[in-house]
């Protein structure tokens, strides 16, 4: 027989993993809007910075990236939503003409008649019903995710206004002897995210273009709004390829049947494309990722958080592999000889701890940060030169 008897100080250490779980998963919606956050600030921060070299103050140049990004948002809305729009309208008008050829079509063999009996006893007030009882939960997590998007946005902009603040209150709860490398963890992961929205907005661009120049060869109405539609939804992993190819097959229907099949096809083919060559390439390349790699984060991702994770997959995946390196974590499997590399991170160290004798948290913060941004660039420069004494391109 086993006994199991429960000890006092068991059951209050279980009593708060569970608490701790349920307030993990209460906040979770709270830590996605600080990760969005977070990744609007290392997009568009460097954006800011560009400016401030040129001579323009933090503020204008913080309310001139936002003024630029929020028109480029309401500039793709109003090309994109009223086309949608009249291209719904448009099929429910001529939705009754479209079923009956379908069912026509399909009555011709014996296999798929039954179905085309079913489309025309379609029974509207039940589809009515299921529909608005659909669009009434898909409308409020709409404004829920909306509401997230604000406040993600909000609290970007907050801190890229509170930087200095922000990142002293930081750099205020770190050991000096560590500041050297938290700035140089600050700069990479701020790399990262830039290098992941650039390659998002690469891939988008080509979807865009991609389905742009299909439905104008084809002769679809509104082909630019679906264009832009497309390159969009391109975003979503696993639910964009339903958003960006349903509505260029829907348009295309009173091309003919001919027409639509090519949409489809082709559309497809352009998925598989982009999924297979280009994501892993292009990410791979500014996250600095192999391409076998870029597949399994976004699979993985996707399997445990579906859509979320496949968001967070690939800048969760670079910024693991970038911790492993800045914080000089030697795996079981390597025998790497870094003391070079150590011996370049003492020396900073005792700068810096040279230069910030009695200075407050916000100005140390400030010197680390100049100072690795100093050191990044002289490394990449001394990698140029040795790609060039090699006669190699620069990866």
């Amino acid at each position: 027989m086993i006994r199991f008897e429960p000890t006092v100080r068991g059951l209050l250490l279980t009593a708060g993993a569970v608490g701790l779980a349920w307030v993990v998963l209460k906040l979770a919606p709270v830590a996605l809007v600080l990760v969005a956050a977070l990744m609007l600030v290392g997009t568009l921060n460097p954006a800011v910075e560009a400016l401030e070299r040129r001579g323009l103050r933090r503020g204008y140049g913080i309310a001139l990236v936002f003024s630029l990004v929020l028109a480029a948002s309401a500039g793709v809305l109003a090309i994109t939503i009223p086309s949608l729009i009249a291209q719904v309208a448009s099929l429910v008008e001529q939705e009754p003409a479209l079923r009956a050829r379908l069912a026509d079509w399909l009555s011709r063999s014996r296999l798929t008649e039954s179905l085309a009996v079913s489309l025309r006893d379609v029974h509207y007030v039940a589809l009515a019903k299921a529909s608005a009882n659909a669009a009434l939960g898909y409308s409020s997590r709409f404004v829920e995710t909306v509401a997230y998007l604000l406040s993600a946005v909000f609290l970007a902009l907050y801190a890229m206004i509170d930087r200095d603040f922000l990142r002293g209150g930081l750099f205020a709860l770190v050991p000096r002897t560590h500041h050297m490398r938290l700035s140089r963890v600050l700069l990479e992961l701020e790399t990262i995210v830039g290098g992941y929205i650039r390659g998002q907005a690469l891939t988008s661009l080509a979807m865009a273009v991609f389905t742009g120049a299909l439905l104008t060869a084809c002769g679809v109405q509104n082909a630019l709004a679906l264009a832009v539609l497309a390159g969009v939804a391109d975003v979503l992993p696993y639910v964009g390829v339903f958003l960006s190819v349903g509505p260029a097959v829907v348009a295309a229907l009173p091309r003919g049947a001919v027409v639509v099949v090519l949409v489809l096809v082709l559309m497809l083919v352009y998925e598989e494309f982009e999924s297979r060559f280009l994501v892993p390439r292009i990410y791979g390349k500014a996250l600095k990722l192999p391409s076998s790699v870029v597949l399994f984060a976004l699979l993985t991702g996707g399997t445990l958080l579906g859509i979320t994770g496949a968001l967070l997959a690939l800048p969760a995946a670079a910024a693991a592999g970038m911790l492993l390196r800045e914080l000089r974590v030697e795996l079981p499997g390597e025998d790497v000889n870094d003391e070079a590399v150590r011996q370049g991170d003492a020396l900073a160290e005792a700068e810096y701890e040279r230069r910030v004798d009695g200075v407050p948290a916000e100005q140390a913060a400030a010197i680390a940060v100049a100072m690795s941004t100093d050191r990044q660039l002289e490394t990449d420069a001394h990698g140029d030169d040795e790609h060039a004494a090699a006669g190699q391109p620069k990866a």
